[in-house]
C-alpha cells in the first residue's frame, strides 16, 4: 500500500471569469499547485448536470451519466477551433451565479455547433464518442430535447404516450428534434473531449482523481424516465416512495431527499445492468469513486411519498451484495470508496469488508464530548484501509467548526489530545497534522481548510435548500508558499505515495525465535 494525500475542491469552485469553474486554464493552475503541493489526489464532487430548479445541487442531476457543460471552457473551444478567437471574450460574470452562467455558456456552445452542425456527421471523433455512449446518451439527448419542447415540464406531466415512451411516439420525437438532439450530443461529446485532456495533464504531474457517484437519481432525469421499471413508481409516474435518513447529526427531522427508491429486486432480475453500466461508466472517469449514501446499499431508508419530513419511514433490505459481487465478477478488485457516514449497521461494516472497500474518518466528527473513547472517527480507531478527512462538502470548514459549532467541551477535548490548547489561528493546520499523521492510507483536506476560511466558505449545508455550492476560490490564493507549506507535511508523514512495509517485509531471524533483527533481541 502507498501512503498519499489529496485536496478536495469542485471543479465549480475554481476561478473563472465566467462565473462557474470549468475545464479551462485555472484547472490547469491547480493541477500545478497539486503538483508543487505534493499532492496525489484531487477530489471532486459529481461532475453530472445541475440546474436552478434542483438547487445547482451536484446531487441532484438531470442524468447519472452526462457532464455539466458549464464545465466545458471556452477558451480550450477556440484552442480546439470550435470558436474563433476573440468569441469567447466576455463581461465577467458575478461568481456563483449558476443563472448568468448558463446564459454566457449556453451562448458561447450554440455558436460553437451552430459552426459544426453540418461537418458532425463526417466527424469520426464524433461518431466515435456517440457510438460508444450510444446506451445512456440517446435517450439523455431526447430527454432534455423533449423537457425543452414541453416548457420545462417534469417527464410524469408530459403526454402520455412519450411518458411511457410509446415507440411510435418516440420515434416521431426523435425526427422532429434531431437538430436539438445533435446539439446536446455536442456539447456532452466537448465536455467529455475537454475532461479527457484535463485527466491526461493530471497523470503528467503525477495527479489521480477521486470522484463521487450519488446512489440515487432525481425523479426528472433521463435514468427515471430511460428506466421507470427500476423505480418504485405509481401509475402516474410519481414516487410511492422516496429516499432520505433519519433524524441523525445534521437534523432533528431526519434528511427527505425525495429521490424515487430503486426496486432492488428488478435491479437483481436483470442482474444490476444499470448499475453495472453507471460505475463502470464511473470508472472511466476517475481513478476511484467515492460511493455515496454506502449504507443505502445494505439496507436503505423509505419515506412514504406523502410523508412531510423523514420521521416515518422503515428501514428495507437492497441488494448492496449481490450487486458488489456482480461488479467485482465482471471487473476484478473494485475502485471505490465507501462513504461509510451516519447511522452505521454490523451489516454495512459486513458490506465494506467483504470487497475490502475503505471507509470515511472524519475529523470534525471525532473529538465530541459525548464518549470520544468509543467514537469511531477519533485517530487512534483509524485504520489503514480508509481516507481521513478534516472535514467534507457537507460540513463546515475546519474553522466554521471551531468557532460556531463545537463546544467548549469539544475543544478541550480536541487541545487534550494534541497536548497543546488549540486556537482559532491553529486550528486548521492542527487538524491537517492530525489527517496527516493518520495510519490511514488517504487523507483528505478540502482547500478551505488549507486557506484557514472560515463559514461563509462552506460549501453545503444539509437539509437546506439555499445558498450552497456557490463558494469559489479567490485567484491567486493558492500561493507557492501554502504548497510548500503542505509538501512539508507531506514528507513529514510520509505520504508521498512511496510504497508503505508490510508487516511480512520487515527482516526476521528465524534462527532467534523469529525475533525482528532491528530490536536486537
Amino acid at each position: 500500500m502507498q501512503r498519499t494525500c489529496g485536496v478536495l475542491l469542485h471543479v465549480s469552485s475554481l476561478p473563472s471569469k465566467y462565473g462557474v469553474g470549468d475545464f479551462g486554464p485555472e484547472a490547469f493552475r491547480f493541477a500545478d499547485w497539486l503538483h508543487e503541493a505534493g499532492q496525489t489526489w484531487w477530489q471532486v464532487l459529481p461532475l453530472n448536470p445541475t440546474g436552478p430548479g434542483l438547487g445547482n445541487s451536484p446531487y441532484s442531476s438531470y442524468s447519472a451519466f452526462a457532464g455539466n457543460v458549464l464545465f466545458v471552457s471556452p477558451e480550450a473551444m477556440v484552442e480546439a477551433g470550435w470558436l474563433a478567437p476573440g468569441e469567447a471574450e466576455c463581461e465577467p460574470v458575478e461568481s456563483g451565479n449558476f443563472e448568468a452562467a448558463e446564459r454566457v455558456k449556453g451562448a458561447l456552445l450554440s455558436k460553437a455547433f451552430a459552426r459544426a452542425e453540418g461537418a458532425l456527421p463526417h466527424n469520426e471523433a464524433f461518431g466515435a464518442f456517440c457510438r460508444s455512449n450510444a446506451f445512456w446518451l440517446d435517450d439523455y439527448a431526447l430527454f432534455v430535447a423533449l423537457k425543452q419542447e414541453f416548457g420545462g415540464a417534469a417527464w410524469p406531466h408530459w403526454p402520455e404516450e412519450v411518458r411511457d415512451r410509446d415507440p411510435g411516439s418516440l420515434g416521431y420525437w426523435s425526427n422532429r428534434l434531431w437538430s436539438r438532439t445533435q446539439y446536446e450530443k455536442f456539447v456532452q461529446f466537448l465536455f467529455f473531449q475537454q475532461w479527457g485532456g484535463l485527466r491526461d495533464y493530471l497523470r503528467e504531474r503525477g495527479i489521480k482523481v477521486i470522484g463521487d457517484a450519488p446512489i440515487y437519481v432525481t425523479l426528472d432525469s433521463a435514468d427515471c424516465w430511460a428506466h421507470q421499471h427500476l423505480f418504485k413508481l405509481d401509475e402516474k409516474k410519481e414516487p410511492v416512495f422516496v429516499a432520505g435518513v433519519p433524524p441523525d447529526y445534521f437534523s432533528k427531522t431526519g434528511q427527505r431527499w425525495g429521490n424515487p427508491v430503486y426496486d432492488w429486486p428488478m435491479l437483481e432480475a436483470e442482474n444490476f445492468g444499470w448499475w453495472v453500466d453507471r460505475l463502470q461508466h464511473n470508472f472511466g472517469l476517475y481513478d476511484l469513486v467515492r460511493l455515496d449514501h454506502f449504507r443505502g446499499f445494505a439496507a436503505y431508508w423509505e419515506i412514504p411519498a406523502e410523508e412531510p419530513t423523514a420521521i416515518n419511514g422503515d428501514w428495507i433490505f437492497a441488494s448492496g451484495f449481490e450487486l458488489l459481487d456482480t461488479l467485482r465478477a465482471r471487473i476484478g478488485e473494485i475502485p471505490l470508496i465507501a462513504e461509510d457516514l451516519g447511522v452505521i449497521t454490523p451489516d454495512v461494516v459486513q458490506l465494506k469488508d467483504e470487497f475490502g472497500l475503505p471507509g470515511m474518518k472524519v475529523l470534525q466528527f471525532a473529538f465530541t464530548a459525548e464518549e470520544p473513547s468509543g467514537n469511531r472517527d477519533m485517530p487512534y480507531y483509524h485504520t489503514r484501509n480508509c481516507v481521513a478527512y478534516t472535514g467534507t462538502h457537507d460540513n463546515n470548514t475546519t474553522l466554521g467548526w471551531f468557532l460556531n459549532d463545537a463546544a467548549p467541551e469539544d475543544v478541550a477535548i480536541l487541545s487534550e489530545y494534541l497536548g497543546k490548547e488549540v486556537s482559532k489561528e491553529s486550528v486548521c493546520w492542527d487538524m491537517i497534522r492530525l489527517c496527516y499523521a493518520s495510519v490511514a492510507d488517504i487523507a483528505v483536506v478540502p482547500i478551505q481548510d488549507m486557506l484557514c476560511l472560515g463559514e461563509q466558505a462552506r460549501m453545503n449545508m444539509p437539509s437546506t435548500t439555499k445558498g450552497n455550492w456557490s463558494w469559489r476560490l479567490s485567484p491567486g490564493a493558492l500561493t507557492p508558499e501554502l504548497a510548500e507549506k503542505a509538501k512539508d507535511l507531506v514528507e513529514l508523514f510520509g505520504r508521498t505515495g512511496r510504497t508503505v512495509l508490510q508487516y511480512d517485509d520487515y527482516p526476521i531471524d528465524k534462527e532467534n525465535n523469529g525475533a525482528d533483527v532491528c530490536n536486537g533481541d
